[in-house]
């Protein structure tokens, strides 16, 4: 009877605690057909993230009672083209791995909730590359993402950050949102790269009705040269459609600059969407400047609330001794290239 009575209190114990906690797996699969050409080499092949990022991933949050709560998130980028993982780094500088096996590469945090806000800890997106990807109709995913992206020269803390440690503002302010963010390189104190992969972003943006924009800053350190970005944000809201802009500037510090711009909108159409975005980046050198500018459209066709048809076009055109070219083809300096996504996308 005593056993019995202490099942049942262990039972009622783990049934309280899973009331107050949850796990969901979720993932993306996207199979893209992807074609470039350009004036030196063509190529064809099956790829993925045309639309959305391929991933398979982990959350959970734990009710910690007091408006509290603990939450984690596990996610890992994939090829479903080939069944590899993605790649990563560990210390914001060279990437680490080649993307054979299956690593949580795109996100792997911790955090702490309240009505503080959030406290976030681990790898995660930097704040300076939230505007490129929000305020980019193509999500930077796919042929037709902002060039600004494609040409960055923002390292290897452009798009996430290892070792970082987050703080987000509360979502009661009235619209205003924004976040700080902390990274380590982690190298040891007497090397001469000691500050290598060291680095802080901010954001701050305000969101609320049809509008939302936002600003950021990052500096990450490099023995070779600092590197500071700077970018800014928009969207407006019309109904009928969606018009969007962002502009990034990047400076190393002994080094090039870098500037480019997006201009782009959504527009509904019955059971998809248009897509359209002119997008341009320059590097600062002596005496070149070179630079590239992409015209990109595209129309989603949502089969249902996870699954959607794909197909995007951009044409892109090289100056002043830029030699970029779309969907691995190769062009000449100062030669165009097109390119070509079809794909779908199936969500869980």
């Amino acid at each position: 009877m005593k056993k019995s009575l202490i099942a049942l209190a262990v039972l009622a114990a783990s049934g309280a605690a899973m009331a107050q906690s949850s796990v969901t797996l979720f993932g993306v699969v996207d199979a893209t057909y992807a074609y470039g050409s350009g004036s030196v080499s063509n190529k064809s092949q099956l790829t993925n993230s045309g639309y959305n990022s391929s991933r398979l991933g982990f959350r959970g949050v734990e009710d910690l009672g007091g408006g509290m709560s603990a939450s984690f998130w596990l996610e890992a980028g994939l090829n479903n083209d080939n069944g590899t993982g993605g790649v990563t780094n560990t210390n914001n500088q060279a990437a680490t791995s080649t993307g054979g096996g299956l690593t949580f590469n795109r996100r792997s945090t911790v955090s702490l909730n309240g009505g503080f806000g959030e406290v976030r800890l681990g790898r995660d997106y930097t704040p300076q590359f939230w505007n490129l990807t929000v305020f980019d109709p193509f999500g930077t995913n796919g042929v037709g993402t902002t060039q600004t992206l494609n040409s960055s020269l923002g390292g290897p803390t452009t798009i996430r950050a290892s070792n970082s440690i987050g703080y987000f503002l509360p979502g009661n302010l009235g619209g205003f949102y924004g976040q700080a963010q902390y990274y380590m390189g982690e190298n040891n104190s007497n090397a001469a790269n000691k500050k290598d992969g060291n680095g802080l972003a901010l954001r701050a943006g305000y969101a609320n009705g049809p509008i939302n924009a936002a600003i950021a800053f990052s500096e990450t350190k490099f023995l070779t040269g600092n590197i500071k970005a700077v970018n800014l944000g928009g969207q407006y809201d019309l109904g009928v459609a969606k018009i969007m802009a962002h502009y990034n500037q990047d400076k190393i510090s002994g080094g090039n600059d870098g500037k480019g711009f997006l201009i782009g909108g959504l527009v509904p159409v019955g059971a998809g969407e248009v897509r359209l975005a002119y997008s341009t980046y320059k590097i600062d050198t002596v005496g070149a400047d070179p630079r590239s500018n992409k015209l990109a459209l595209g129309y989603v066709h949502n089969l249902s609330k996870r699954t959607a048809l794909y197909a995007t076009y951009a044409h892109l055109t090289n100056k002043n001794g830029a030699a970029q070219a779309l969907n691995g083809a190769v062009t000449g300096v100062n030669s165009n290239s097109n390119g070509y996504d079809f794909g779908i996308r199936h969500s869980f």
